[in-house]
């Protein structure tokens, strides 16, 4: 099989592993409303963007921008500190800029977030969607449609590495390939990737 037009990554819990201050945020602000998170909010959680986390825990719309801010800064106080690379991100990196395929960040986070931790990766990205960019976030296929397009690829013709069930349902949706990756079982090596074929394929 021939090399992907376009390998398209996701940034929490896939380069680093941030799914737990995340949380972190989320739950703190939650808190502060009087109602703490459990497991039966891991849904609503994680993989999502913070417009919908906001609507989650305000669901009768009030105060929506003022809850989208405090949960945007909760996470970005968090991200200050020590940002955990997953193991495997850089190598991974390394290999498809050595091979000349090109990548795209695809987040559910704001620009601001993205632009806190793409120093860390020490990757030159061709492109980089973060929420802002699309009228629609995961798990809708808009973020993953608009990197393709941005990159001039065919959707069926990129893989997409992804950790959150929103993100494989709007990279599938999209019609992408998908390997589903863990922070804790670290990235594939950029050999794999070329050569992904399946879209539930899971390392």
């Amino acid at each position: 099989m021939p090399a992907p037009d376009a390998v398209l990554l996701d940034m929490d819990g896939t380069l680093v592993d941030t799914e737990g201050l995340w949380w972190e945020a989320v739950a703190s602000v939650a808190e502060s409303l009087g109602r703490p998170l459990s497991a039966a909010d891991t849904p609503h959680v994680h993989g999502r963007t913070i417009e919908d986390v906001a609507a989650y825990l305000l669901p009768d719309g009030r105060d929506a921008a003022a809850m989208t801010e405090r949960l945007t800064d909760a996470f970005a106080e968090r991200l200050a500190g020590e940002l955990p690379v997953v193991p495997g991100a850089p190598e991974l990196l390394a290999g498809l800029a050595a091979a000349e395929i090109p990548t795209a960040l695809v987040s559910a986070s704001p620009r601001s977030i993205v632009e806190l931790v793409l120093p860390r990766l020490g990757h030159a990205f061709d492109l980089v969607i973060a929420n802002e960019d699309t009228p629609r976030g995961k798990p809708h296929p808009d973020p993953y449609l608009e990197a393709a397009r941005r990159l001039g690829a065919a959707p069926g013709r990129c893989v997409v590495l992804e950790d959150s069930p929103a993100g494989v349902a709007a990279a599938t949706a999209a019609g992408c390939r998908v390997l589903v990756v863990s922070p804790h079982d670290g990235l594939p090596p950029a050999e794999r990737v070329y050569g992904e074929r399946r879209a539930d394929e899971r390392t």
